[in-house]
């Protein structure tokens, strides 16, 4: 499974930005998708995820402004209004049952105040 992120980039705070995730390759059978973040100096951490059905997780440090929705094998990130806090790298992941979790290359997003 190979996983293509876009949509990162400079941001000012306040404003909205939607990253995309598509996978390719042998992707029959992802049941979840969804979106981590490493900000600089700290751990990775869950960001929100979706699976085939439609549950959504979201992580610890979700603060409502995150949006996550799918398409197939195609999953997106709405965070609205940004901060600067969300600064980080963003990844997505998708899982596979009995085969594991499967990473993309990461996209950075920089929010500036």
């Amino acid at each position: 499974v190979q996983l293509q992120a876009s949509g990162g980039g400079l941001v000012h705070a306040g404003e909205s930005l939607r990253l995309s995730c598509a996978a390719s390759g042998v992707i029959f059978g992802i049941d979840v998708m969804g979106w981590y973040r490493q900000a600089p100096g700290k751990q990775r951490e869950l960001v929100v995820t979706m699976t085939r059905d439609g549950r959504i997780n979201y992580g610890d440090s979700a603060e409502g402004r995150e949006t996550i929705s799918r398409d197939k094998n195609t999953v997106y990130l709405q965070i609205n209004p940004l901060k600067p806090e969300d600064t980080a790298v963003y990844y997505c992941t998708a899982e596979i049952p009995y085969k594991g979790n499967f990473w993309g290359q990461g996209t950075q997003v920089t929010v500036s105040s």
